[in-house]
């Protein structure tokens, strides 16, 4: 009986005439979509290539002056790689830096050199704004706007409908079970959105994967294969709301305006309310306190070092005593950036958390992370860079550990081995995704996305079951 009840609702969805124009706007959407990436990526790579290439080329002439120019100079720029992605969620990419610096080192007045620190961007977080882009047609825009409405367009009279038609009556006179035709008609009106949506995403797909400028790799189809899946449970959140209004009321008229005065408070004024909420909930270090701080750790580290500025004596107790200040002014100045970003990222944390009510939101979140965009591929890039300036730290100590001669004082040229470095021996930074472990950052997300399904259908069935016919 289930399946009678789902394809009954699938045969009249086939045959009307918002499954034509659903089918034609998905289309058109996801075309232009696939339009904007194969104009815009290729120039993103190729941007990234050269600079990358030119940083590289500056690490070769370091390893080729000395160790010291190594230890002095630190790695230079390291970018951000852009995500094949791109197209599947922007993430306001725009709006966060794709570079951090190994910071050349202050020369100071006396002519003394220090050493380089790794040196963060600030990030132009829009807090405010948490929820998909209006002004990008990327797949996050289309699902959580278009295909949320299409749902509820879907499923506003199923139940009403067939209440105004009288054919609700005779099927319950028949000794239907309501749960059945509950069942049928949630899987009919799935499987009727399900085909617009499966038919423009292949086409969008086919023009993307054969075109020479966008390589995706099994990593990539395995992560379109999620945001498939996730685009589909946040499309059912949306089927149940249809059906447990549809349920609730006697007309469909009056279900069609109370699911579209739902789908603007949570597609477009929640995440936005929400957002602004969490923002004054959580304030982060302001850019004065982060400089007040500068000067007084600056000052008191000076005040203790300050002869080792103005002494031109090549004893190892004075090289040590350089190395050490060097050493601690690049920590301070590297620590005190890593606190500020720290707390910039604890405040976003936080708003995100609180914005998790809000699914379109909670979408737009799992759909960047799959993705490789936004905050959360901003963090891993952070990670990607410290996990690499320890390394090569690491490196440059080693090699210097391995000659016997040296007098292992890093950051001074005296103190440190005259061997040449081969430069294809120095580490190079490789900007990399885990899709393991993105998915386990994300498993509360969609464990939360789902739960939100089960209650709403849980509240559809109740609704259904006790409602006078």
């Amino acid at each position: 009986m289930i399946l009678h009840i789902t394809k009954r609702e699938l045969y009249d969805n086939l045959n009307s005439l918002r499954f034509a124009l659903t089918t034609l706007l998905l289309l058109a959407l996801m075309l232009t979509n696939a339009i904007g990436h194969l104009r815009e990526h290729p120039k993103r790579i190729q941007t990234y290539n050269a600079a990358v290439a030119e940083s590289l080329e500056l690490l070769s002439s370091h390893a080729d002056d000395s160790l010291y120019k190594l230890a002095q100079q630190g790695p230079g720029k390291l970018y951000k790689k852009p995500s094949p992605l791109h197209f599947c969620a922007e993430g306001g990419d725009h709006l966060l830096p794709n570079i951090i610096e190994g910071s050349k080192p202050y020369v100071y007045s006396t002519g003394i050199i220090g050493v380089w620190q790794l040196s963060y961007p600030d990030a132009n977080i829009n807090l405010k704004r948490v929820g998909p882009d209006v002004t990008k047609v990327d797949w996050a825009f289309i699902i959580a706007y278009v295909l949320s409405l299409i749902a509820l367009l879907f499923t506003f009279d199923s139940i009403s409908g067939e209440r105004e038609h009288g054919t609700l009556r005779l099927m319950l006179a028949n000794s239907v079970p309501r749960h059945t035709i509950l069942i049928g008609k949630f899987l009919g009106a799935l499987i009727s959105i399900s085909i617009p949506f499966t038919l423009a995403t292949l086409v969008n797909l086919l023009m993307i994967s054969t075109a020479s400028g966008v390589h995706l790799n099994i990593e990539a189809w395995g992560r379109l294969g999620i945001i498939f899946f996730i685009a589909l449970l946040y499309a059912c959140f949306f089927l149940a709301f249809g059906l447990l209004v549809s349920a609730r009321v006697q007309r469909s008229a009056v279900s069609l305006v109370i699911l579209l005065l739902i789908w603007v408070t949570f597609v477009v004024f929640m995440p936005s309310m929400l957002a602004s909420i969490a923002s004054e909930l959580s304030p982060s270090m302001s850019a004065d306190e982060k400089w007040t701080q500068y000067g007084q750790m600056q000052q008191e580290i000076w005040d203790r070092y300050n002869y080792v500025a103005w002494s031109e004596a090549v004893d190892k107790k004075t090289l040590t005593a350089k190395s050490a200040f060097f050493t601690e002014k690049a920590e301070m100045i590297e620590r005190l950036n890593q606190e500020y970003l720290t707390s910039q990222m604890a405040q976003v944390q936080h708003a995100r958390s609180i914005t998790r009510a809000s699914p379109a939101t909670l979408l737009q979140h799992l759909l960047e992370s799959f993705a490789g965009t936004g905050f959360t591929r901003h963090s891993q890039f952070v990670e990607n860079v410290e996990r690499y300036a320890r390394q090569y730290r690491e490196f440059v100590v080693d090699i210097d550990r391995s000659d016997s001669e040296s007098f292992h004082i890093i950051g001074v040229r005296e103190g440190m081995t005259e061997r040449k470095v081969l430069p294809a021996a120095v580490p190079k930074f490789e900007d990399t995704l885990r899709l393991s472990k993105d998915f386990n950052d994300s498993a509360m997300e969609i464990l939360l996305l789902t739960m939100f399904v089960v209650l709403l259908l849980s509240g559809t069935y109740l609704a259904f079951v006790r409602v006078e016919v």
